[in-house]
């Protein structure tokens, strides 16, 4: 094949994927919005309230950075979540400055809840695609978020 003409096939292939990357993406922000909405949340503030969970007293622009998000939106979230009474707020103990936050118990309950809504949204993903497969996927969206990353970490 021309050196041209193989150019193009991967430019091409190299688009499609990444379409269906973002289609994925797409659809399972819905579904999981979906799934999600009876319990009074999205997706969103489901991502935040993990980050909470993971990272206990962490601040507001912490947890942006933790969920790709701007400060802003991090900030809205959090009130959200607390005005849910999903998590409480209070001062570092070092900086009283900063506000940190902490998943309350009825965001534990919550959040318990909606990892099953995703476990099965997420068996639905990936069923008929082996282990191997999904392993191989993982090695290859790292290596080409490491081609991206602008501070060259590999990853973000």
């Amino acid at each position: 094949m021309a050196p041209n003409r193989e150019k193009s096939n991967r430019e091409l292939e190299g688009r499609q994927t990444i379409q269906l990357m973002k289609r994925i993406m797409i659809h399972l922000r819905g579904q999981m919005d979906d799934l999600l909405r009876p319990q009074g949340l999205t997706t969103a503030q489901l991502v935040m309230l993990r980050a909470v969970q993971n990272s206990p007293g962490s601040s507001g622009a912490q947890l942006a950075r933790e969920c790709y998000v701007t400060p802003q939106s991090a900030q809205a979230s959090i009130k959200q979540l607390e005005a849910l009474g999903l998590i409480v707020r209070g001062k570092d103990p070092i900086n009283e400055r900063i506000v940190t936050a902490r998943v309350s118990p009825a965001g534990e309950r919550l959040l318990a809840n909606a990892e099953k809504s995703a476990e099965s949204l997420q068996g639905r993903l990936w069923r008929d695609v082996s282990d191997r497969d999904i392993a191989g996927l993982k090695v290859l969206l790292e290596r080409c978020l490491a081609n991206i990353d602008e501070n060259g970490n590999g990853l973000l």
